[in-house]
């Protein structure tokens, strides 16, 4: 059995989407200096990394983070690969049967930007509208993706997200699958159980 930990580090300074509040990682306690431990204060937005976005995110009636049924979180996944720079669109998808997967991850080269770029980057692979509508129209329940939107920058309308989380579908956004070669894993997704919670990072491993 081979792990693929798929979950970008959280760390002060990291790439954010414009806006959302920077992460902290603040030294409270060290050994070093005579403390009896280490202790660490961390600060970061409910979407900073690898996170989950909940349906509240977009719904002030839409299930919380908390609320997310976890069987859904985990289980088998499909990994697609799009090479191609720019929007995947529902044509694209077309080409690859879906079948009764559940839950597909893109794998763009978006990945590649986690290595690269310190700050975040305008011109990212992401979802368009018509695609979001076929993943829902086909079932899909979770959907994943290697940067920090699945809509594309600048979005006002912010329309993928809410063609996705308005029919329940979970969005997992900050992946980083550069390792991982496409085709079928199993995926165990832990988001914080945060009450209340529109979103929050998760640690995301596949194994193969």
């Amino acid at each position: 059995m081979k792990i693929y930990d798929v979950t970008v580090p959280l760390a002060a300074g990291m790439p954010l989407y414009p806006g959302d509040p920077e992460v902290i990682v603040e030294p409270k306690k060290r050994l070093r200096d005579g403390d009896p431990y280490n202790l660490t204060y961390y600060g970061f937005g409910s979407h900073s990394g690898t996170h989950i976005d909940a349906p509240y995110h977009f719904d002030e009636r839409g299930t919380t983070v908390d609320e997310l049924p976890l069987e859904l979180l985990i289980g088998r996944t499909r990994v697609i690969e799009f090479t191609s720079a720019g929007g995947i669109d529902a044509e694209s998808l077309r080409e690859h049967d879906l079948g009764d997967v559940v839950r597909v991850l893109f794998k763009t080269r978006n990945s590649y930007l986690w290595e690269k770029e310190q700050t975040f980057v305008q011109n990212y692979v992401h979802l368009t509208e018509a695609a979001a509508q076929y993943l829902v129209e086909s079932g899909l329940k979770v959907v994943g993706i290697d940067y920090l939107s699945i809509d594309g920058y600048p979005s006002t309308g912010l329309t993928v997200h809410r063609i996705l989380l308005e029919n329940g579908v979970i969005i997992i956004e900050g992946l980083n699958l550069r390792e991982v070669e496409p085709g079928d894993y199993e995926m165990i997704c832990l988001p914080m159980k945060i009450k209340g919670g529109d979103g929050a990072p998760a640690r995301v491993v596949l194994r193969a």
